[in-house]
């Protein structure tokens, strides 16, 4: 070869490599940017569509609802097999289905089969999934009139998905649907029809212990309520009775109508249709000092705390300290003040879990459930190690669990104190900070949306519940709340501080989360930092991070216990008057 030739051949070589070289960088960086992009893009879409659907007038144009589908489709294009990929199709298929409740086109509910069908088989282990699959069987119940079909989605909802919160409403549809094997024209069984806009009552559910209980009624929406408690009746043998009537409901087909609950407070809990347009829940009452009734929404459910005395006395405690005291029955925690115990038990709540991720983080595959339950078990293990105190959890894996269980589960174990972690997050990714939180009325917008976020509800549900709030606070804990939250916070921050830059202190703050209503101890939710920041998303999935962030909350645990901690009893410490 030609020495020219050579050295053209070596400078050709050299300028395609820096060229495939930058093409590469190019790509990297645009994939990078275009992430952030595809973020934005879909909850633009997801702030239009419930822009929509608060908007009467809007909703009967179709181009509104085809501008908002075509948003969802630029997503899912960009994205096929990323982050936002089946919550695209998912919302491309309930978009299409409220199309339908407005247009009542059949072409439209096919195209929302269609998406669902597509989204359920391209990502069938998606958080998504049982919703699409209970979704199509509405639609073949509903609107196809199909009830094999209808049947066969809800039976794969309750067999391969069986930690999906549609579980105990699929239980109920099948139960209301005749069975495939019954068409013989002879059955003399004949179905009680539904009156129209009646509301089936699915469920009751409770947890005690001796000084308290949770009772939850489950109802398939919103209905209105009332209770009256009424006086044991020696007369007819009636004990003393707590009822609450629900208007337009009835007992639905899967109800258990009597749930035996013989705790100390109560015997049981019974349903039963007590007018052609409402249902009665009754409990019987051994014994009661006070009870709250309150509702939570998404889904709709009453919620009654009964408390009383239980079965611990003085004696008992006496003998065990070494001391004397009066044989009657007193309340658990009036004991542990007497007695001067110090914070012994606490309860540690992981945000979240199962088919309820919570917040998606900034980067691929990072989740609000993983991230708050790793944060826990670490805080749990040290709490035990340097304060001696019990810890209980209210999950220790990936499960899902009602909001009102997890209080359930802290006042049934007696805690001491109750610990709610969760990670914040926000369409604006460059808000970032840590918070935390007691119950009490919200004081700014902000505090309405995290709370309206952890609830899993609307800002304006959330306004409702504050009317609800000015009743339960009398009992609540909200002066030990509120140090208990001062505490954490600022011993957080002051432990990350010095070794992290762009630690942000947002304070303490109030608001209504479902997750503490009831609780009968001081309790906290901390937002330990915002998930959709990619700095505090980074560093919330690092174990190191995680340490210091747990070794901060705690000093916060030991400040407050050093605070409430009371001074010795004086009958065993003072000296003699003039000794």
């Amino acid at each position: 070869m030609h020495p020219n030739q050579q050295k053209n051949y070596k400078k050709t070589i050299r300028l395609l490599c820096v060229a495939i070289l930058s093409f590469f960088l190019i790509s990297t960086f645009a994939g990078t940017v275009s992430a952030g992009k595809l973020d934005d893009a879909y909850f633009s879409a997801l702030r239009v569509y419930k822009k929509l659907l608060k908007s009467p007038k809007q909703k009967k144009y179709r181009h509104s609802w085809l501008n908002i589908i075509t948003r969802f489709q630029t997503v899912y294009k960009k994205s096929r097999k990323g982050r936002w990929a089946d919550n695209a199709l998912f919302m491309i298929g309930r978009t299409y289905r409220e199309l339908y409740r407005e247009s009542g086109r059949k072409s439209d509910i096919n195209q929302s089969i269609n998406y669902y069908n597509r989204m359920i088989k391209r990502f069938p282990d998606s958080v998504r999934t049982d919703d699409a699959l209970f979704a199509l069987a509405e639609i073949a119940l509903n609107v196809q009139k199909k009830k094999n079909i209808a049947r066969k989605y809800y039976k794969r909802i309750l067999t391969r998905y069986p930690k999906s919160d549609h579980q105990p409403r699929a239980k109920t549809a099948i139960l209301r649907l005749p069975s495939p094997k019954s068409k013989n024209k002879n059955n003399n069984h004949k179905r009680i029809k539904q009156k129209k806009g009646t509301v089936n009552i699915t469920q009751l559910r409770f947890w005690s212990n001796p000084t308290y209980t949770r009772i939850v009624i489950d109802a398939e929406d919103e209905v209105s309520y009332s209770y009256r408690l009424l006086k044991k009746d020696p007369s007819i043998k009636k004990p003393q009775r707590l009822y609450i009537d629900l208007n337009n409901t009835r007992v639905g087909p899967g109800l258990s109508t009597i749930i035996p609950i013989q705790d100390d407070l109560l015997k049981e809990a019974r349903a039963a249709q007590h007018t052609s347009s409402s249902v009665r829940v009754v409990l019987d009452i051994k014994t009661i000092d006070t009870f709250k009734i309150f509702s939570l929404q998404n889904p709709f459910r009453i919620v009654v705390d009964v408390n009383g005395r239980g079965t611990i006395t003085a004696k008992k405690i006496g003998k065990r300290k070494g001391k004397i005291a009066s044989t009657h029955h007193v309340p658990a925690r009036a004991l542990t003040k007497q007695l001067a115990l110090k914070v012994k038990r606490i309860v540690i709540d992981p945000g979240h879990g199962g088919r309820d991720c919570g917040a998606p983080g900034y980067y691929r595959g990072v989740f609000e459930k993983n991230i708050t339950l790793q944060i826990a078990k670490k805080l749990g293990k040290k709490i035990k190690k340097e304060t001696g105190c019990k810890v209980f959890y209210t999950r220790t894996s990936d499960k899902f669990l009602p909001l009102e269980e997890r209080t359930a589960i802290a006042n049934t174990k007696n805690a001491d104190l109750f610990i709610s972690i969760h990670a914040n997050a926000t369409e604006k990714r460059h808000t970032y900070g840590i918070e935390t939180y007691f119950l009490n009325l919200a004081t700014d917008n902000d505090a309405i949306m995290v709370a309206a976020r952890e609830n899993a509800t609307s800002a304006k549900n959330i306004s409702d519940l504050e009317i609800i709030l000015n009743d339960l606070m009398r009992s609540s804990k909200i002066n030990e709340s509120s140090q208990l939250s001062a505490c954490i916070q600022n011993a957080v921050i002051n432990r990350l501080k010095p070794k992290y830059s762009k630690i942000k202190d947002l304070g303490v703050k109030q608001a209504p989360f479902y997750v503490l209503l009831g609780a009968e101890m001081p309790c906290i939710l901390i937002e330990v930092g915002f998930i959709s920041n990619k700095r505090e998303c980074r560093r919330l999935t690092d174990p190191k991070y995680q340490d210091h962030l747990v070794n901060g909350i705690i000093k916060g645990i030991k400040r407050y216990m050093k605070e409430i901690s009371p001074p010795v009893m004086m009958a065993d410490t003072a000296p003699p008057i003039g000794g």
